[in-house]
């Protein structure tokens, strides 16, 4: 049975106490086109549950056998997805986002906002938190949770504003010597025509500027879409992780299609020839660990998603903490200018 998410934080507010468990409703199923074999059996468990609650009709054997069954289709299902079907994963409305890892992760999140420039931009949720007794500086993509909240937050596209924020926290994270932790969730920058005259890609290329640029650790997740520049504007870190079955990309698999055959006819196969899963950037040397997920995806059991991201972060900043700034820059810098070599070889 899949969780629906509800908004475990106003945005704005201090949240509650981190790994508090988050309140999900596993009264909606939000089934994908090829989880249709797992919907038909989920609903015969349901119904026969129905059966068996009036007390006359002792059924508990055959929805175990049903059970078993679900565990064993969702196994094989979700072992052999395909890039397509793990772009559909990582777009599931019920996929934990940015502020469910906040409130279960982070203690004493303290929000900040704006860019001192022009505006505050929602897409990014951004502040001052305490991560397993570490104090940390956490930028995340924030895409929202139903209409009127993913408007809001404009569908998790961030603005120039959003980008120059990130770069004024990471700025002031560099200069407390606090460690930056970034949640990457988002189709990618905002394509408006207002974003586009405040110097959208200005701002992407400043935001990543200052990624290079921190002599603190840095470590960034990818914990459902990671599209393009907007996503690539949070992720220049010295660790890179990857949820399973997220995506990370340089377009989306239909903006792919549109510009190369013209139709969205060939979205599946712009989705192959992209390399977005975490297996192939993994061995294209993009990413450097993926964590994985809950059977059937982590929109299953967000909890237990969210844990395991948690502990992913935890152990890259172990990791780097004792490095001295200067070596930790260096080393950030290299590695993504051997990236740039490699690609050009």
């Amino acid at each position: 049975m899949q969780a629906t998410l509800s908004a475990p934080i106003a945005i704005g507010l201090r949240v509650a106490p981190a790994r508090a468990k988050l309140d999900f409703d596993m009264s909606t199923n939000n089934y994908l086109d090829f989880e249709k074999p797992i919907a038909e059996l989920e609903a015969k468990i349901e119904e026969l549950r129905g059966l068996s609650g009036n007390g006359e009709i002792n059924i508990g054997a055959e929805i175990k056998r049903l059970e078993n069954k679900v565990d064993r289709q969702l196994s094989q299902t979700y072992e052999k997805l395909t890039p397509w079907q793990k772009t559909q994963v990582a777009r599931h409305r019920n996929r934990p986002h940015a502020s469910h890892y906040v409130a279960r992760l982070m203690e004493d999140f303290t929000p900040l906002a704006g860019d001192r420039s022009f505006a505050e931009d929602r897409a990014i949720i951004s502040g001052l938190a305490r991560f397993r007794g570490r104090a940390v500086m956490l930028l995340g993509h924030e895409k929202g949770f139903d209409t009127d909240e993913r408007i809001a937050h404009n569908f998790g596209m961030a603005s120039p504003e959003g980008y120059r924020k990130a770069v004024r926290l990471m700025k002031l994270a560099d200069r407390f010597r606090l460690p930056v932790v970034t949640l990457v969730d988002t189709p990618g920058a905002y394509p408006g025509v207002g974003a586009e005259e405040r110097g959208q890609a200005e701002a992407i290329a400043r935001a990543i500027e200052a990624c290079l640029d921190v002599s603190v650790p840095f470590v960034s997740a990818i914990i459902g879409e990671g599209g393009s520049g907007g996503a690539v504007a949070l992720a220049v870190a010295d660790r890179v992780i990857m949820l399973e079955h997220a995506i990370y990309s340089v377009i989306s698999p239909e903006g792919c299609a549109s510009i190369l055959w013209r139709s969205a006819e060939h979205t599946q196969k712009a989705a192959d020839a992209l390399k977005l899963t975490a297996k192939d950037l993994t061995e294209l040397g993009v990413i450097d660990a993926v964590i994985r997920e809950p059977k059937g995806g982590a929109h299953r059991d967000p909890d237990k998603a969210i844990d395991e991201v948690g502990n992913a972060i935890d152990l890259a900043l172990k990791e780097l903490i004792g490095i001295p700034p200067g070596e930790l820059r260096r080393q950030r810098q290299d590695k993504y200018l051997d990236m740039k070599g490699n690609a050009l070889t």
